[in-house]
C-alpha cells in the first residue's frame, strides 16, 4: 500500500513549486488552483484552429475573453489632455477582424508604443481583455496580445498545441496564453494521475485511460481528441459526485429512527375529515410515498417538489400531523420570518380547532402549533420553547431560530425544510441533531429541477413530484411590456391594475430594489449588460416607484410597500391588510416570493423584469391566479427586442410550465449556478459534464455509483476514486456536498 501515497506525489504538488511564486499566487487567489492536479482539471473553454477566427460578433459583455484575430486597420491620434495640454497625448486605435465580425482595441498613453509597431494591418495574434461599451461600440481597452508567427517552430502557436489552440477560463491577471504555458510545464506529471474509474466500467464504456484524456484535452492534434477526452472527463465528474452521493445515501441508511406511524382514528383522519375540498391524486401519491418512508426504522430523505401552488404546504402538513399521531414532534423551517409567520397562519388556519391542543374549545386530538423567529419577544420566545420542550407543542413553525443551541425538543420526529436552495446541508442536519433518534427529512422546492439537476443537486434525497394544479385554480396570462419600445402599453398596464382593483381584486407591483440610500444588487442578476450600461440607470426601487404610482396612474388606490429591511412586525401587519382586502396595491420586493397566498390578488406587474432569473420570475407570478379569478402578469422592461434578455421574458410569458422554463434557466446559466455553487463562492466541481445536455451519463453513471456502493462501500480496491473524492470534498465539505 506504500505505493499509492507516492503515485499521489506529482498531481498533488503545489503550484508554486513548480511554476514560480507569481504566477502560482495569481492561479491560487484568481483561479482557485493550488496544485498541479487542480491545473491539470482545469480545462480549455473551447479551441480555435490557426486557419479560423473566432466569432467577434457574439462577444459577451463583461467577459474576459480571448480571441483570434487579424489587424484591418491601425491608427495613431494625438489630441490634448490635462496631463499633455499641448496635443502630446496619444490613442493607438486598431481595428481586428475575423469575418463575423469587426472589434476595436484602443491603447493610451505610455501604452501606444509597442503595439503601434508590433500590431501592423495583416497581423495575427490573439487578444485578451475586458469587453465593454464605447460609443455604442464593442471594444477591448489596453488588451494583452500574443502574435502568432505560425512560421517559427519555436514561437507560440507550436507550444500551444498543433493545430488546436485551446483557449482557457482566464483572469485580467492571467491570460489564456499564459495558462496554456503553465499546463505545458506540468502535463507530464498527467502520466501519474490515478484513474477514479474502476477498470470493468472504463473499457466495458469504451472510455481512454485518465492520463490520455488530459493529455488530449490540452494539447488535442485533431477535434476527435478533443471530443474523446471530454467523453471521458465528463464520466469521472458524473461518476465521482454519483459515488459520493450514493456513499451518503448509503450512511443514511444506515442510520437508526423511529417508525412514526399515525394512527386510525387519530389526528390525521380529524384533519382530513375537515378538509372542505378531496385531494387531487398527485397529493394522495405523494402523501403515501412519504407515509411509506416515515413508516420504516432509517429516517425518510425526501425532495418535495411542487409546481407554485400545487398544494405542497397540505401534503407536508399532513406528514406532520402523522407524526404527531405517532407521539412525535414536527418541525417546519421557512428560509425568512415573511414566510414562517404566513406559515403558521395557514396552518392554524387549515388545522381550526384542532391546533387549540390544551385550550378551552380544543379539539380532542388537537396539538399545539407555535411560532418561533428571532424577532418574537423574550416572553413570547420562552414560552414557545417551554412548549417544545415539554412536548404540549406538537408542531413548530419557525426560521433559523429554531436551529439555536437552547432550542430542545420533547420527541423531534419530522424536519420539514422550506425551498432547500435557501438553506445550506448544515442547517439542515443541525436540525435534524436535535432528535433524540436522527428525525425524518421532507424537503420542499417550489422551484422545478429538471430531472438530472434533481439526481446531481439533490442526490442523496429521493423525489417526489406535484404537478397538477389543485382543482379551482385559475390560468395565469403573461405578457411582456416593452416600455422603452411602445410606452402607452405600461400606461396600458396601470390601466389594466385600476380595472382588476374596480373588480374588487387585489395587485402587486414587485421591483428590484428597496430604494434607500444602501445600494443593493438586483436579484438574479449581479452583471449590467450592455444595454444597461448604456443607460446607467439603476434598478428600479419599491419606495420611489409606490411614491410614483400613488401620486400618479394608481392616484386614489391604497397602494402600501413592503420589503425586506421592515421590522417584522410592520412586515407582518401589511400583510395582514393585504390579506384582508384593506389595501389594493402592495408594492414589494421579492420578499413575496414564496409562499404568500392571498386568493384576492389577480394582477402582478414586474418593474425592470429583465433583473429577475427566470425561476424567480415563475415563482413571482405563482402569486396571483391562486384563487378562482383569472391571474395576469406584466413582465416590465426597457431591453430591446433583440437582447437576450427580452428572449428570456419572452420565454417566461409564453409558458407555465416551470419544468420547461428550468430548462431554458439551466441553458442560459453558468452550471455552477445551479448546482448552488455560485452562492458558496466555491469552483464549480462541474467542468465539462453539462447537467441538461450529459441526462443519460447522469443517469447511467447514479446507476453504477450505487451498484459499487452498495458491493463495497469503503471503495477498497479503488485508491483512485477515494482520492477523487476527497478533492470533491475538501477540507470545509468533508460530510457534505455543498448545495448552498
Amino acid at each position: 500500500m506504500d505505493l499509492v501515497p507516492a503515485l499521489e506525489e506529482p498531481l498533488k504538488q503545489p503550484l508554486k513549486s513548480v511554476l514560480g511564486p507569481a504566477t502560482a499566487k495569481v492561479m491560487a487567489e484568481h483561479l482557485g488552483l493550488h496544485t498541479v492536479g487542480d491545473l491539470l482539471h482545469h480545462y480549455p473553454r473551447r479551441y480555435e484552429e490557426r486557419g479560423q477566427l473566432t466569432h467577434l460578433a457574439d462577444l459577451p459583455m463583461d467577459e474576459h475573453v480571448t480571441v483570434v484575430a487579424m489587424v484591418a486597420d491601425a491608427r495613431l491620434h494625438s489630441f490634448a489632455s490635462a496631463k499633455a495640454p499641448r496635443g502630446k497625448g496619444q490613442r493607438l486605435e486598431v481595428t481586428i477582424t475575423d469575418g463575423s465580425g469587426r472589434l476595436q482595441l484602443v491603447f493610451f498613453g505610455n501604452g501606444v508604443h509597442k503595439p503601434h509597431k508590433e500590431l501592423l494591418p495583416g497581423t495575427r495574434a490573439m487578444f485578451a481583455g475586458k469587453v465593454s461599451v464605447f460609443n455604442r461600440r464593442l471594444q477591448l481597452a489596453h488588451p494583452a496580445y500574443e502574435l502568432l508567427r505560425g512560421d517559427d517552430p519555436d514561437e507560440s502557436v507550436e507550444t500551444w498545441a498543433g493545430a488546436l489552440i485551446p483557449l482557457y477560463p482566464a483572469t485580467a491577471k492571467l491570460e489564456s496564453w499564459k495558462i496554456g504555458k503553465a499546463v505545458q510545464t506540468v502535463l507530464p506529471s498527467a502520466q501519474e494521475a490515478l484513474d477514479p474509474l474502476p477498470p470493468s466500467l472504463r473499457e466495458g464504456r469504451g472510455l481512454v485511460p485518465l492520463p490520455e484524456a488530459l493529455l488530449k484535452i490540452h494539447r488535442p492534434g485533431t477535434k476527435a481528441d478533443v471530443a474523446q477526452a471530454r467523453d471521458r472527463l465528463k464520466w469521472d465528474e458524473a461518476f465521482v459526485l454519483q459515488v459520493a452521493l450514493a456513499r451518503r445515501r448509503h450512511t443514511d441508511a444506515q442510520l437508526p429512527a423511529v417508525a412514526r406511524r399515525p394512527s386510525p382514528d387519530g389526528l390525521l383522519t380529524a384533519f382530513d375529515d375537515r378538509l372542505p375540498f378531496t385531494l387531487t391524486d398527485g397529493q394522495r401519491k405523494v402523501s403515501r410515498e412519504i407515509f411509506d418512508d416515515l413508516a420504516t426504522e432509517h429516517p425518510m430523505h425526501r425532495l418535495l417538489q411542487g409546481e407554485v401552488g400545487s398544494g405542497k404546504t397540505l401534503v407536508a402538513l399532513r406528514a406532520m400531523l402523522a407524526v404527531v399521531d405517532a407521539g412525535g414532534q414536527a418541525a417546519m423551517l421557512a428560509p425568512t420570518e415573511v414566510l414562517a409567520q404566513q406559515h403558521h397562519r395557514s396552518v392554524t388556519e387549515m388545522m381550526g380547532e384542532l391546533a387549540e391542543g390544551g385550550m378551552l374549545g380544543g379539539a380532542d386530538h388537537a396539538t399545539k402549533v407555535v411560532l418561533l423567529t428571532g424577532s418574537m419577544g423574550t416572553a413570547a420566545r420562552r414560552q414557545a420553547m417551554l412548549d417544545l420542550v415539554t412536548g404540549e407543542a406538537g408542531i413548530v413553525i419557525g426560521t433559523h431560530a429554531l436551529i439555536e443551541d437552547k432550542v430542545q425538543f420533547h420527541d423531534l420526529g419530522l424536519v420539514v425544510v422550506d425551498e432547500q436552495h435557501r438553506f445550506g446541508v448544515e442547517q439542515r442536519d443541525a436540525l435534524r441533531g436535535k432528535g433524540k433518534q436522527p428525525p425524518h427529512l421532507l424537503v420542499m422546492t417550489a422551484t422545478p429541477i429538471p430531472r438530472t439537476v434533481a439526481m446531481t443537486v439533490f442526490g442523496d434525497l429521493e423525489t417526489s413530484v406535484l404537478d397538477q394544479l389543485p382543482a379551482g385554480r385559475s390560468p395565469i396570462a403573461s405578457h411582456v411590456v416593452p416600455a422603452a419600445d411602445k410606452p402607452h402599453f405600461l400606461a396600458r398596464a396601470w390601466e389594466r391594475v385600476r380595472e382588476e382593483v374596480g373588480n374588487g381584486h387585489q395587485a402587486y407591483v414587485v421591483c428590484p430594489r428597496i430604494g434607500d440610500d444602501i445600494d443593493e444588487a438586483a436579484p438574479g442578476k449581479a452583471k449590467k449588460s450592455a444595454e444597461d450600461e448604456a443607460e446607467k440607470r439603476p434598478p428600479l426601487a419599491v419606495l420611489e416607484v409606490a411614491d410614483q404610482l400613488a401620486k400618479g396612474p394608481l392616484h386614489g388606490l391604497r397602494v402600501e410597500v413592503l420589503h425586506g429591511r421592515m421590522h417584522p412586525d410592520d412586515k407582518d401587519a401589511v400583510m395582514r391588510r393585504f390579506a384582508a382586502g384593506e389595501t389594493d396595491v402592495l408594492v414589494a420586493t421579492t420578499v413575496i416570493e414564496v409562499g404568500v397566498n392571498v386568493p384576492n390578488a389577480t394582477a402582478m406587474v414586474i418593474m425592470d423584469a429583465d433583473r429577475f432569473g427566470v425561476s424567480q420570475l415563475h415563482q413571482l407570478r405563482g402569486r396571483v391566479g391562486r384563487g378562482s379569478a383569472p391571474g395576469l402578469c406584466l413582465l416590465v422592461t426597457e431591453m430591446p427586442e433583440a437582447s437576450p434578455a427580452r428572449q428570456r421574458l419572452t420565454a417566461v410569458a409564453a409558458t407555465l410550465d416551470g419544468f420547461e422554463l428550468s430548462r431554458i434557466d439551466l441553458e442560459q446559466r453558468r452550471e455552477g449556478d445551479v448546482l448552488g455553487q455560485a452562492q458558496s463562492g466555491a469552483r464549480s466541481s462541474l467542468r465539462v459534464l453539462a447537467v441538461i445536455e450529459d441526462e443519460e451519463i447522469i443517469a447511467q453513471a447514479r446507476e453504477e455509483a450505487t451498484a459499487l456502493v452498495a458491493r463495497d462501500p469503503e471503495l477498497t480496491g479503488l485508491p483512485g476514486l477515494r482520492t477523487a473524492l476527497d478533492a470533491l470534498l475538501d477540507e470545509e465539505r468533508e460530510q457534505y456536498l455543498e448545495k448552498g
